[in-house]
């Protein structure tokens, strides 16, 4: 088929048909609308059927146009490509003719910084042999120089000197180091007529330190800190300048006029220092002003220093070594001569207030450090090359100091505490303290258990602790390696003796209390809190390394104090009451208050170590082992003397409640028929355990707590339970009898059941099933005693029990041969049991329903006594 001839497109399609339309963002749909906009809109005019011939002669004419463009960019597109490779090409070509060029420079400059770098080295030879000629040229200029100096002063011609000198600064430095290399000179010198010379260089050096002093004390006065700084400079290059130094700090105003030269004696620390429950003193007046003139002296000093002197660090140090040594060391010997002639405490008070004070005062001091000046390069030169040729020595005027600042405030306040903080003086002070504040606490105390125990006839618990100190003593000399146990030991043995003594001083003085020999939880924290005050000074004062044994003796001494001077001495005094008690009387509990206190105590002192002491011995595992071994053993002798206490107080109840059993009548379980008989609800024995058990119990529920208590009211059931069996052993039992036993057994069980200890219950139980067999009828008491309770053991171990019926030789036989049928005998017993109380059994039986006696248990006594039983309500 034949296209159709080429139509002539429409300008608005010709528009879109250029290179322009792809060129940037090119949108297909929009193009082919654009295209045929018109198209569509002729096709809407017409009226008759769509036709397609004009879309596709438009659409045909605009492909063959963009297939003519295409061609045209293709054949650009080609040229251009042809053109870039070419370009490349020469590119190529040019970049690696240029980097031959390059290469050749780099060549070239390379040879060119070797060459550099020989003729560099030449010339530093070549500089290094003109400075070694030029310095054996100045030495040797130097050393004509010094011989024409040297020969004019052998002829007493110091001319050209003086005239050097008026020349200024630079003259007068000039003749400073001319004079000390002549003054080094003529001590070489070893001729006889050089004595001479060397008087006149001596004479000439003397008058020229002494016209430079004047000059420096003159300007000094003047306030001219450059010709100061020029004197010092001078002196310095002349002799180290010493002299210098010492002319300016003994002539300050501060060491001119005294600060504090005695002590304040109305100051209001002095009125309290010594009074342990007052807290420590943070503050002394004249000790604050004079560290607070010493801090504005330095902070002005510091500035002047370092522009007058050419080495303020060692200015500054001989400064303050001067403020240390004399104002801060006088007036603190004062403050704890002052602090001493008081007590003990306050001279250790005084002495942590010091401590305290000067540390804060050395951080301050710190602060105004000052950096060393480097000499100039030439002045040092050229004086390090003349030491090296005549003397080979160093200067100390040029020699840089080797301590800052920093350094020699800790070196001064460490030899300033020296004399006070030595371990074994030091610790022996507060171990005094602690011992005179303890014995004055304890004083009273201690005088009331001394007279107690003197009066009751027993060797004192004082007696024994000076024979125990004296066995300490000898122990420590004969056999201790340890230092620290020497230590701890020489403190216990120190208080000790305190202790004694203040006892006997005061055993003839004024009248002791009752309440004096209480132990007192008040007390024991004063003791802890003073010291807990006490080992706080101690981390201050004591070095790091002797914490842990200071604190070890330190903890020996409380030991000492609080346990065997206080609690086992109140637990010696409450035994000797027992054991001088009136074994018959009633005994009294109140060693069970003491054994809570002592218990109270025990805590407080054992929190108080673990969290106080013990991490403060932490760095030495040897000492916080001692430790652990000596708080045990302090403790356990306390449980052990608290632990015979218990002992004897249980055997002193368990006597008296003998004793009270012992009271009981032969024939209380065995009455007669009368109505003033069974009026009693109980037995008088019965009634009077009762009451002490009572007691007892109510003692132990206030003082003891836990398994402790336990155990006592235990050790007191269980030892009451075998004295009852015993008991029931001694007395025969009637019918009548048997119910009044039943009522003691019962009250006894339910007193013991008041304890709450479960360990009591079944032998209580026991008790009571053992009180029913008086009550059992005789036919049925074999059958009662293989059951319950009384089955348990064997049947032998009752007999005795069961020879205490009154009916017992009536039946004996029968029971013994075990016949549970009935026969002529014992119808002939019952009957005469029966005529005997002119009662049936059946009636009996029903009166004593409410007795709640158990199973196959009766009695046979009279209905009129049995309603005064039942209106108890108690067996």
């Amino acid at each position: 088929m034949q296209r159709p001839d080429r139509i002539e497109l429409d300008p608005a399609v010709e528009s879109q048909l250029t290179l322009s339309t792809f060129q940037g963002k090119f949108d297909v749909k929009d193009f082919v609308g654009s295209t045929s906009e018109r198209l569509i809109a002729q096709s809407k005019t017409s009226s008759g059927p769509f036709d397609p011939k004009p879309f596709i002669r438009t659409f045909e004419a605009a492909v063959d146009r963009l297939i003519a463009i295409r061609k045209d960019v293709q054949t650009k597109t080609e040229q251009l490509e042809k053109s870039v490779r070419v370009s490349e090409r020469e590119y190529s070509k040019k970049m690696a003719e240029l980097n031959k060029g390059f290469e050749g420079v780099g060549s070239s400059f390379s040879t060119m910084e070797s060459k550099l770098n020989e003729v560099g080295r030449t010339a530093i030879r070549i500089g290094e042999k003109l400075e070694s000629v030029h310095i054996e040229r100045q030495r040797a200029q130097a050393a004509y120089d010094l011989i024409d100096y040297y020969n004019q002063f052998s002829r007493g011609d110091t001319t050209h000197l003086d005239a050097l000198k008026k020349e200024g600064k630079g003259g007068r430095r000039e003749v400073a180091v001319i004079l000390r290399r002549l003054t080094t000179v003529a001590k070489e010198v070893d001729l006889p007529i050089a004595e001479k010379t060397r008087e006149n260089i001596d004479k000439y050096c003397e008058k020229f330190e002494k016209d430079m002093l004047y000059l420096f004390d003159k300007c000094y006065r003047k306030g001219d800190p450059k010709m100061m700084h020029h004197c010092a400079q001078t002196l310095l290059d002349f002799n180290g300048g010493t002299s210098c130094v010492q002319v300016y700090v003994n002539q300050h105003d501060f060491f001119i006029n005294k600060i504090r030269e005695h002590v304040d004696h109305g100051d209001n620390l002095w009125g309290t220092i010594s009074n342990p429950d007052e807290s420590t003193p943070r503050a002394e007046s004249g000790l604050t002003e004079l560290f607070e003139e010493i801090r504005a002296t330095v902070a002005q000093e510091s500035q002047i220093v370092q522009a007058v002197f050419p080495n303020p660090p060692l200015v500054m140090q001989v400064f303050l070594q001067r403020v240390f040594a004399q104002s801060i060391q006088q007036y603190i010997e004062r403050l704890l001569n002052k602090g001493s002639s008081i007590s003990e405490l306050a001279y250790l008070r005084i002495l942590q207030l010091i401590h305290v004070e000067t540390s804060a005062l050395v951080d301050d001091l710190k602060k105004h450090e000052l950096p060393s000046l480097t000499p100039s390069r030439s002045s040092s030169l050229e004086a390090t090359e003349f030491r090296q040729s005549l003397t080979n020595a160093p200067s100390a005027a040029h020699g840089a100091t080797t301590m800052t600042v920093s350094a020699m405030l800790e070196t001064a306040m460490e030899e300033l505490f020296m004399p006070y903080t030595e371990v074994q003086k030091y610790i022996d002070h507060e171990s005094k303290s602690l011992t005179e504040l303890y014995a004055n606490l304890l004083s009273n105390f201690t005088q009331f258990h001394m007279k107690t125990q003197r009066e009751k006839g027993k060797v004192t618990m004082f007696d024994r602790m000076v024979d125990r100190l004296g066995a300490a003593a000898a122990n420590t000399s004969a056999t201790t390696t340890s230092t620290t146990s020497a230590q701890a030991a020489a403190a216990i043995i120190r208080f000790g003796n305190m202790m004694t003594d203040r006892a006997y001083e005061r055993t003839s003085e004024e009248p002791t209390r009752e309440e004096d020999g209480f132990l007192s939880i008040d007390t024991a924290e004063k003791m802890l809190r003073w010291h807990a005050e006490a080992a706080g000074r101690c981390v201050e004062l004591s070095a790091q390394n002797d914490v842990p044994k200071n604190t070890y003796t330190l903890m020996r001494v409380l030991a000492e104090a609080i346990a065997t001077s206080y609690l086992e001495v109140a637990i010696e005094t409450a035994h000797a009451r027992i054991e001088t008690a009136d074994p018959k009387a009633e005994p009294s509990f109140q060693a069970l208050s003491v054994i809570n206190t002592v218990d109270l105590i025990c805590h407080l002192w054992q929190h108080y170590v673990n969290i106080a002491l013990f991490p403060l011995a932490a760095a030495s595992v040897t000492i916080r082992r001692e430790m652990s071994v000596f708080n045990n053993q302090s403790v356990s002798h306390v449980e052990g003397a608290s632990n015979n206490l218990l002992q004897r107080l249980i055997d002193a109840i368990i006597s008296c409640l003998s004793l009270q059993l012992g009271k009981q009548k032969k024939n209380d379980f065995k009455p007669r028929n009368d109505d003033q008989s069974f009026a009693r609800v109980n037995t008088e024995p019965c009634v009077a355990c009762c009451e002490i058990l009572e007691k007892m119990r109510d003692a132990a529920f206030q003082n003891l707590s836990g398994k402790n208590r336990e155990v006592f009211l235990n050790e007191i059931g269980t030892s009451f339970h075998s004295l009852l069996l015993d008991h029931l052993r001694k007395f025969p039992v009637s019918a009548t009898g048997g119910l009044m036993l039943a009522k003691d057994l019962k009250s006894y069980q339910d007193t013991v059941m008041s304890f709450n200890v479960p360990s009591l219950l079944e032998r209580y139980e026991f008790i009571r099933q053992l009180g029913n067999v008086f009550l059992v009828r005789p036919e049925i008491l074999r059958s009662y005693i293989t059951e319950n309770y009384l089955g348990r053991i064997d049947s032998s171990l009752l007999m005795p029990y069961l020879a205490q019926r009154s009916d017992w030789v009536q039946f004996e036989n029968r029971f013994n041969e075990g016949s549970e049928t009935e026969d002529p005998v014992t119808d002939i017993a019952t009957k005469g049991l029966k005529d005997r109380f002119k009662i049936t059994r059946l009636s009996m039986m029903k009166e004593l329903e409410g007795l709640k006696l158990g199973d196959g248990i009766a009695a046979t006594i009279p209905s009129g006594l049995v309603q005064n039983f039942t209106a108890t309500g108690r067996i």
